[in-house]
């Protein structure tokens, strides 16, 4: 879908990214991650030729990025900030709809958009379509600016980390709608974060960088237990709490953060006993977006998505005032 090959950006002759190789599969959800200045931004804004690159080559389905029309080629690449950049003196229907706008479609089709993605991210169209952007809350714009993103229906997102200015319980409630979004579009996503929790509870794979390189590109289960370098294995250290290595499945059990039926038994791909850690479910549940919990004596099960264990997250995280012990 996505393809760097030997890809270098240079300021003033010093490569912020170099020799980047890779491809992105379509569908993925491919999370980049690192250190400031490592040259995430940089390599997520050569996509969409924001940033032009200095050598090597990028392609999207096989095409060169220089052979497209540029116009054309941002239109099909949806586009999410950290300052999410909504226009104030638009209603939230009007900057949904944006880039539709452009590609001249009628007016039924972008009345039934509007409505679809509203109603997508739990924002009743009735109530909010007409609504001005000021009267709107951080997370409720910050939903509007992904929506938009999806509004011309492009093949390929890019998040520039949409959610570090969020409050932690806004921050896991966007979490869970953008990964309900990926299941219900099948969009390519490429998302840049510098939060590991972040990473690995979204990213089908990660490519951690450092200083404008690749120090390992892989996923969760892969990254969490077999570190490519040291400074992997320190960067995993630091941005994972301690919390997961100590807590049990049994806290989510016991605060109600699970199901006893699963309307898609054929969704579950691993079972996992209740004394196992949280980091043990995390690598779980990076492969598969349902497990079955069972006792130790094989007892009654639950079962565990994704979007529970992030809102056990965001209760912790408030309880603790935006800390994992």
């Amino acid at each position: 879908m996505i393809q760097f090959d030997q890809v270098y950006k240079r300021y003033n002759g010093e490569a912020v990214v170099e020799d980047f190789s890779l491809e992105i599969k379509e569908g993925e959800f491919f999370v980049l991650i690192g250190p400031s200045g490592s040259g995430k931004t940089t390599t997520l804004k050569m996509i969409n030729h924001l940033v032009e690159l200095s050598e090597g080559t990028i392609m999207i389905e096989g095409k060169k990025i220089s052979e497209y029309d540029i116009q054309e080629l941002r239109w099909n690449i949806g586009y999410v900030l950290q300052q999410i950049a909504l226009f104030p003196n638009m209603t939230v229907a009007e900057n949904i709809l944006v880039v539709p706008e452009m590609l001249k479609w009628s007016d039924e089709e972008k009345d039934q958009r509007v409505t679809e993605l509203l109603e997508s991210v739990n924002l009743d169209p009735g109530k909010y379509r007409d609504r001005e952007i000021s009267e709107l809350s951080g997370g409720e714009q910050q939903r509007i600016g992904v929506v938009r993103a999806l509004a011309a229906d492009p093949d390929i997102i890019l998040m520039d980390e949409p959610f570090s200015a969020l409050d932690p319980i806004t921050r896991n409630s966007l979490q869970e709608d953008v990964m309900k979004l990926q299941r219900k579009f099948k969009k390519t996503i490429v998302f840049v974060t510098h939060d590991m929790q972040e990473a690995i509870t979204l990213g089908d794979r990660i490519c951690l960088m450092n200083a404008g390189k690749i120090e390992q590109v892989g996923t969760t289960e892969e990254i969490l237990n077999h570190p490519a370098n040291e400074f992997v294995q320190e960067f995993l250290e630091t941005g994972l709490p301690q919390y997961q290595e100590e807590q049990t499945i049994q806290a989510l059990l016991e605060k109600g953060y699970a199901s006893r039926e699963v309307k898609n038994l054929e969704t579950i791909a691993h079972t996992i006993e209740e004394t196992a850690t949280l980091h043990e479910l995390t690598i779980a549940l990076a492969q598969t977006p349902v497990v079955k919990v069972t006792t130790a004596n094989q007892a009654e099960a639950a079962f565990i998505t994704r979007e529970d264990l992030i809102q056990f997250y965001a209760q912790e995280l408030d309880a603790n005032q935006g800390v994992l012990n």
